[in-house]
C-alpha cells in the first residue's frame, strides 16, 4: 500500500518545488524594482523666496537631487497666478545642471509682476529633462514642489 502513493507524493513534492521557486523570482524581481524606483527617489523643488527688485519680482527655486543622478537639463513650464486666482505669466525656466545628490538654487523673474501680486505659481510641465535615464514624464512623476514659510504657493 505505501508504494502506491509514493509517485503521488515525489509528484506533489516536485510541483510545490516550482511553486516556491517561482515565488521566490518573482520577489527577487519586485525587491530589485523597488530598490530601483527608490534610489532615483522624488526630486524636491521648493519655491524658497520672492523678492521684488523694482517692479520685478524674483523667484528663488532650491532643487533637492539628493537621492537622484546628474541633471544636465531640467526646463519647466511655469505659469504665475495673481491673488484672484487668474493666470498671469507662463514662465520657461532652466533649473539644470544639477549634479547627483546636490541641493541646488536657480533664480529666475516673474516679469513685470511685483511679488505681491503673486497668489501662486503652477507645475504645468516639464518641457524638458535630460540624464541618466531620465525623460520628460519620469522627472514629472518625480517632482514634489514645495514653498518655503512665506513664500507663495508652488503647487502642480
Amino acid at each position: 500500500m505505501l508504494t502506491q502513493g509514493l509517485p503521488w507524493f515525489r509528484s506533489r513534492i516536485g510541483h510545490l518545488a516550482l511553486d516556491l521557486a517561482f515565488c521566490l523570482c518573482l520577489s527577487l524581481v519586485l525587491l530589485a524594482t523597488a530598490v530601483a524606483q527608490a534610489a532615483e527617489g522624488p526630486m524636491r523643488i521648493e519655491l524658497n523666496k520672492l523678492e521684488t527688485a523694482g517692479e520685478t519680482c524674483k523667484a528663488i527655486l532650491m532643487v533637492e537631487n539628493g537621492k537622484g543622478g546628474p541633471i544636465r537639463s531640467l526646463k519647466l513650464d511655469l505659469f504665475t497666478f495673481d491673488q484672484d486666482g487668474v493666470a498671469q505669466k507662463r514662465s520657461l525656466v532652466e533649473l539644470g545642471p544639477v549634479p547627483a545628490r546636490k541641493t541646488a538654487l536657480r533664480q529666475f523673474e516673474i516679469a513685470p509682476t511685483p511679488c505681491a501680486q503673486v497668489g501662486r505659481i503652477l507645475l504645468n510641465d516639464v518641457a524638458a529633462c535630460e540624464g541618466q535615464d531620465l525623460t520628460r514624464e519620469t522627472c514629472l512623476d518625480r517632482i514634489e514642489p514645495a514653498s518655503a514659510k512665506g513664500a507663495a504657493p508652488f503647487v502642480r
